[in-house]
């Protein structure tokens, strides 16, 4: 599928530019096998880059502007590198604008470049077509112009490129996008960005993400209100417990004795945090065991966090979960991504997703009238030159 994907891409960028790329990019979407909102509340996540891409095609132009082409939005934009960078109406533009800000902003000189780009990424899946995008701009243009900028910094430079146009987003997603390993899952701790792999060895288990096909309006208003709701928490975790630095220098037990200091509110978010934290480190040592079945039992306890404590899941998850806890053939299953929509993740019993696949579809078409798709991913590298 890729393989088709890159010739396409390069193809149409001869034919848009009449000439051949100098350079080929392609940028993974990733997956997140436990601890979902954890990487903005300075605690471990366990993501993973995927087979799905954006490949990008570049080649320098010798001007002072760049000419992008989305092919599959079939829209251009062009940008002058000498003028003040702004946000635009075009939204999708607004990301590549403030990578090519960013880097200016952190001194690197680059002159113009022609850029043609497609995706197979489900674009609002929670697979972070996002930052594949910023990371694969960044990576192209630090391989067209021999800029020398590490992976952890053009991880970076996407989340603040990200934060420019207006979503207040963790490191995981462009971490994990420029980091990935086929066969390895990244454990990554979000406050110091020390990473380790465990390698991702699913056993009789295949990879699949259900996608719910809604997402809900929620999410942008939603997220930043956990986000300060988490931060009133550890205030007063802070204030009872002078020790405690992050969430994860707390336990269950000390956030248990000061409850009464908390609204219910609070208290449900910051329960759930401290709990996802430990449910990470012990996911790692499911993988490393080869214990899927365990594995997907923290998926389970995981969405339940979601749905009730943190409360960012919505009917259609829920429901694509719940069932999933009454199949024989699926070990655990979670929502993934940010919430109020998006896919559900699920461990499925090689040999059996097939009828899986079909049992969900006509539950999921009579209950909500939607349709689900499916997404079978494997692990992957990250973001390279072709």
């Amino acid at each position: 599928m890729n393989d088709i994907l890159i010739q396409n891409t390069i193809a149409f960028f001869e034919k848009s530019f009449g000439s051949a790329p100098q350079k080929v990019v392609l940028s993974p979407g990733r997956i997140n096998i436990i601890g979902e909102h954890i990487d903005y509340n300075d605690g471990y996540v366990l993501p993973a880059a995927i087979d799905k891409i954006i490949c990008f095609a570049f080649e320098k132009n010798n001007s002072n502007s760049s000419k992008i082409i989305a092919i599959d939005l079939n829209e251009a934009f062009e940008i002058d590198l000498k003028a003040e960078i702004r946000l635009s109406d075009d939204v999708w533009t607004n990301y590549l604008r403030g990578v090519i800000k960013q880097l200016q902003e952190n001194g690197f000189v680059f002159e113009g470049f022609n850029c043609v780009f497609s995706s197979n990424i489900p674009v609002g899946s929670g697979l972070s077509s996002s930052a594949a995008l910023e990371c694969g701009m960044i990576f192209g243009i630090t391989a067209l112009f021999d800029l020398k900028i590490k992976k952890t910094d053009i991880a970076l430079l996407g989340q603040k490129a990200e934060h420019w146009v207006g979503i207040n987003c963790g490191i995981m997603d462009q971490f994990s996008s420029v980091h990935g390993l086929e066969n390895k899952v990244i454990k990554l701790d979000c406050n110091t960005l020390d990473f380790e792999y465990h390698n991702a060895d699913f056993k009789d288990y295949a990879l699949v993400l259900f996608d719910s096909n809604v997402k809900h309006s929620l999410f942008t208003s939603e997220y930043n209100t956990r986000r300060l709701e988490c931060e009133q928490g550890l205030t007063i975790i802070k204030h009872h417990f002078p020790q405690i630095k992050s969430f994860r220098d707390c336990t269950e037990e000390q956030l248990l004795s000061i409850q009464d200091q908390m609204t219910p509110t609070v208290f449900k978010r910051v329960h759930f945090v401290v709990k996802e934290i430990n449910r990470v480190v012990k996911a790692c040592e499911a993988l490393d065991q080869g214990n899927i079945e365990l594995l997907g039992q923290l998926l389970f306890e995981a969405h339940y966090g979601l749905s009730q404590e943190y409360e960012v899941s919505c009917p259609e998850l829920d429901m694509l979960v719940n069932n999933a806890k009454t199949n024989d053939f699926i070990v655990g299953s979670r929502l993934m991504g940010g919430g109020f929509g998006g896919c559900t993740i699920n461990f499925i019993k090689k040999g059996y997703e097939n009828e899986v696949k079909n049992k969900f579809s006509n539950l999921y078409l009579n209950t909500f009238g939607i349709e689900l798709k499916f997404y079978d991913v494997t692990i992957s590298n990250g973001t390279r030159l072709l």
